[in-house]
C-alpha cells in the first residue's frame, strides 16, 4: 500500500503540525447501509506505515508536551515520595510455610519468597521477578503455584503484554528450572494432588481461553492429553480447585451462562463429570465442603443469586437445595468455605457487607466497617481448616489494610496498613456519597474526595474536578484508596468515581440496565452525574476533568460525542471506541464473547443500536474538549487500532484548536507499563498534561 506519512514540521510561527493519517477507502455493506471506514488500514501492524504512523503520534505528543517535563518530573517524584519502597507483603500461612513478597528500593519488580516454619526462618528466595524481567521492555507473572508438597512451583510469563503465557516449572529444592515449557496459554494452571500433574488452558487465534490439557511432568509437553475443548466461541474455559483441595473444577463461562465439571483431584488420569448442564441465561459457580457441593446460582430467576447445595455424589440440578434465598434487594457476589465457616460477601444498596454463618449451628454475624462508603473483598485464604480470614479494606481515606477476623472469637486483628510516606493524614481529606438523578429518574451515586477545606459545606466554589466512570460488565467501581491521587487532590481537586448502570453496584437489574439495548443509559446516567456536580457547585464545566479506560474509554467516546461542551478535559486509556466494527468481526479477539454485553449487530436490532451510539462511527464535525488518548500496541482486548482510528478520524473533522494527543505503549498491552515505577510515569504524564492544561502547572 503506497501509504505517505509526513513527519513532524515545524513552521515559522512555531507550530507544530500533527501527523495526519490518509483516508484510504474500505466500503463494507449490511442491511443495506454502505458504510466508509478510511482508517481501517490502521489494523495491519505488519505494515510498516502503521508503525510509523503511531511513532509520528508519540513524537507529536511528546512535541505538544515536552514542557510538561519538569512538572511530570515533579509529580513522578512526589508521588514516588509517598510510597516505601522497600516493603513486604503480609506471609500467608499455608501448611508448614509462610509465604509473601517483597519489594527492594530502586526494583521495579517484586521478589517471591517463602520461610519454612517459622517467620524467623531464613528466607527463600522462589522468584526474582527483576532477574526474569531483564531484557524484556514488559513483564507479567500471570500466576505462581506451588504444589501440593510445596516442593514444585509452576508460574506463567508474559514477555509482551499480549496475555500469551509460557508455564515454567521450578524444582524449589534443587533451585532449577526443570526442562517442561508449555507455551501459549492462558496462565490457569492447577495442580493435582499427586504433584506429578498440572492441569492449564490453551488459547485460541482469538485469545480466549478454550482447551484444558493435562501435563505430567517431565514428558514432551507436545504430547500433552487435552481433555476438553470449548467450541462454543462465547465460553472461556478455566480450570479451578477447591480449598479444601479434594476437587478440580473445569468452568464454562460466558457473560450469562455457566456450565462446570468435576475431578477428584487425587484421580488426575480420570475423567471430568459435568455438575449440570448449560442453560441459556443459568449461571452457577461451585465449591465443596464435605459431603456437599456449594452453588452460587441465579437458577429460578434469583436474578441477584441464591446460595444452594446438592450432594457430591447426587449434583445433578434435581438434587439442589437452598441454603440461603435470593433476596431482591441484596445481591450475593461470593462465597468463601471454610471447614466450620461459611463466608458470604454481599451488596446491599452499593455497599459491600461480609456475612459470617457457622455451618452447623447456624448462627450469623456481620463485620462492622466504619466508614458509610468503602472497598472491601477477600484475599489470600488457601486454608481450609481455620477459623481465620483475612479480608482487605480500603476507602477514600484509608489505605489498604489487611486483616485477619476470627469467626469464632469475632476479633478482628490488622495486620498492616499500606504505609503513605509524607505526612499522610486522613484527617485533611474528606469523603462523601451524593445522588444525581438520570434522566429516567434513576438515582445514580457519585463517590467524592476532596481536601477538608474544599469545597466545605456551604458556600461552594466550584473547584476542578476529575470524574471517572465504567458502567460495564457488572464490574463494581467501589471508592479505593490512591496515594497518587493526592497529587490531584492536594492541589485543590474533587475526585469522583460515578456508579452508572451497567456496572454491579447496585445489583443484577442495575447491570441489565446498561448493557445490550439499555447501554444508552450509561452514557446518559454518566452526563447526569457531571451535571449534578456543577449544578451543586462542585465544579464548572471549564473545570471538569473526565476519565475512563477500556469499557470506560467506550463510556468516554460515547458521552464527549454527546456532550462535548459538558467537558474540559477527556483522558481515554485504550479505550473500546471501534464498537460496530470490532462487534462485526468474529476473528478479533474477545468478539464473540462480548455478544451478550454489546449484543451481535448481524442483527439488525443491535446493529442500529451499537451504530447509534459507537464514539467511531458518531464523530462529527463540532468543537471537542482537549483529549488524552492512550494505546497499547500489544493489547489483546482492545487494538491498538481502535484509538488510533478515532484520533485519527477526530483530527479530519474536529472544528477546534484544542490539544488531541495520543500516546501508544509500543511495548505493551491493555494493562500500560508493568514496572511499578514506569506505571508512576504514566500517572505523572497525565496529571501533568491535566494540570497544564488548566493552568494550574506552577
Amino acid at each position: 500500500m503506497g501509504v505517505t506519512l509526513f513527519p513532524l514540521m515545524l513552521f515559522a510561527d512555531d507550530q507544530i503540525v500533527p501527523p495526519i493519517a490518509p483516508q484510504i477507502p474500505y466500503v463494507d455493506t449490511l442491511f443495506g447501509e454502505i458504510r466508509t471506514d478510511p482508517y481501517h488500514w490502521l489494523r495491519d501492524r505488519e505494515n510498516p506505515e502503521v508503525i510509523r504512523y503511531l511513532e509520528a503520534e508519540n513524537q507529536y505528543t511528546e512535541a505538544m508536551t515536552q514542557h510538561t517535563a519538569g512538572l511530570q518530573e515533579t509529580l513522578f517524584q512526589e508521588m514516588k515520595s509517598r510510597i516505601k519502597e522497600t516493603d513486604e507483603s503480609v506471609p500467608v500461612h499455608l501448611d508448614d510455610y509462610f509465604y509473601y513478597w517483597r519489594e527492594e528500593e530502586g526494583q521495579q519488580y517484586a521478589i517471591y519468597c517463602r520461610k519454612k516454619g517459622g517467620l524467623d526462618a531464613p528466607e527463600e528466595i522462589l522468584l526474582n521477578e527483576n532477574q526474569l524481567a531483564k531484557g524484556h521492555d514488559f513483564f507479567d507473572l500471570g500466576t505462581a503455584r506451588v504444589s501440593t508438597d510445596h516442593n514444585l512451583l509452576v508460574f506463567a510469563v508474559d514477555t509482551t503484554g499480549y496475555e500469551q503465557y509460557t508455564l515454567y516449572i521450578k524444582d524449589l529444592r534443587a533451585g532449577m528450572l526443570l526442562p517442561d515449557r508449555i507455551p501459549h496459554t492462558s496462565g490457569n494452571v492447577r495442580w493435582a494432588t499427586d504433584n506429578q500433574t498440572l492441569f492449564y488452558t490453551t488459547l485460541d487465534e482469538t485469545q480466549r481461553p478454550y482447551r484444558l490439557y493435562r501435563h505430567r511432568l517431565g514428558t514432551d509437553p507436545a504430547q500433552d492429553t487435552l481433555l476438553y475443548q470449548e467450541d462454543d466461541g462465547a465460553f472461556f474455559a478455566a480450570i479451578t480447585r477447591s480449598k479444601s483441595k479434594k476437587y478440580l473444577f473445569l468452568t464454562l463461562n460466558s457473560k450469562t451462562t455457566s456450565e462446570v465439571h468435576y475431578l477428584p483431584a487425587g484421580n488426575p488420569s480420570g475423567t471430568f463429570t459435568v455438575i449440570h448442564a448449560r442453560e441459556p441465561e443459568l449461571e452457577y459457580d461451585v465449591e465443596h465442603h464435605g459431603d456437599y457441593f456449594y452453588i452460587l446460582t441465579n437458577a429460578d430467576d434469583a436474578r441477584n443469586y441464591k446460595l444452594m447445595r446438592t450432594p457430591v455424589d447426587q449434583p445433578e440440578r434435581d438434587h439442589w437445595e437452598t441454603v440461603i434465598p435470593h433476596r431482591d434487594s441484596v445481591r450475593i457476589d461470593d462465597i468463601e468455605v471454610f471447614q466450620d465457616y461459611l463466608v458470604i460477601v454481599e451488596r446491599e444498596n452499593g455497599i459491600t457487607q461480609l456475612r459470617i454463618r457457622h455451618l452447623e449451628r447456624g448462627e450469623e454475624h456481620f463485620i462492622a466497617f466504619p466508614e458509610p462508603s468503602y472497598t472491601c473483598y477477600l484475599r489470600d485464604n488457601p486454608t481450609f481448616e481455620t477459623t481465620k480470614l483475612r479480608f482487605v479494606y480500603s476507602s477514600f481515606l484509608t489505605p489498604p489494610s489487611v486483616f485477619d477476623y476470627d469467626m469464632a472469637t469475632q476479633e478482628r486483628t490488622l495486620l498492616k496498613q499500606r504505609e503513605v510516606l509524607g505526612g499522610f493524614n486522613p484527617d485533611n481529606y474528606r469523603a462523601e456519597r451524593i445522588w444525581a438523578t438520570a434522566q429516567d429518574g434513576t438515582r445514580i451515586p457519585i463517590s467524592l474526595m476532596y481536601a477538608a477545606t474544599d469545597p466545605g459545606q456551604h458556600d461552594r466554589t466550584p473547584h476542578p474536578l476529575y470524574l471517572t466512570g465504567y458502567g460495564a460488565y457488572s464490574d463494581n467501581y467501589d471508592p479505593y484508596f490512591s496515594s497518587n491521587r493526592l497529587s490531584l487532590v492536594d492541589r485543590g481537586f474533587v475526585y469522583a468515581i460515578a456508579h452508572i448502570r451497567g456496572g454491579g453496584e447496585m445489583g443484577r437489574d442495575w447491570y441489565d440496565a446498561g448493557r445490550l439495548l439499555n447501554k444508552k443509559n450509561s452514557f446518559t446516567d454518566f452526563i447526569a452525574c457531571a451535571e449534578h456536580l456543577i449544578t451543586t457547585g462542585y465544579t464548572s464545566s471549564d473545570q471538569l476533568v473526565i476519565s475512563g479506560g477500556s469499557a470506560g474509554g467506550l463510556l468516554m467516546g460515547a458521552v464527549t460525542n454527546m456532550r462535548p461542551d459538558l467537558f474540559q478535559i477527556v483522558v481515554a486509556e485504550v479505550p473500546f471506541v471501534d464498537v460496530l466494527n470490532t462487534m462485526l468481526d468474529p476473528t478479533i479477539p474477545l468478539t464473540i464473547t462480548e455478544y451478550d454485553e454489546w449484543g451481535n449487530p448481524q442483527e439488525r436490532i443491535y446493529y442500529d443500536y451499537i451504530r447509534s451510539y459507537s464514539p467511531y462511527d458518531n464523530v462529527t464535525a463540532q468543537a471537542y474538549p482537549h483529549m488524552i488518548v492512550t494505546a497499547g500496541l500489544n493489547d489483546s482486548r482492545v487494538g491498538y487500532w481502535e484509538p488510533a482510528k478515532w484520533v485519527a478520524k477526530l483530527r479530519s473533522l474536529k472544528t477546534d484548536d484544542h490539544l488531541l494527543i495520543l500516546k501508544t505503549n509500543m511495548g505493551a498491552g491493555h494493562g500500560g507499563a508493568s514496572g511499578r515505577y514506569d506505571y508512576l510515569r504514566e500517572i505523572a504524564f497525565e496529571y501533568a498534561v491535566i494540570l497544564d492544561l488548566l493552568g494550574m502547572a506552577e
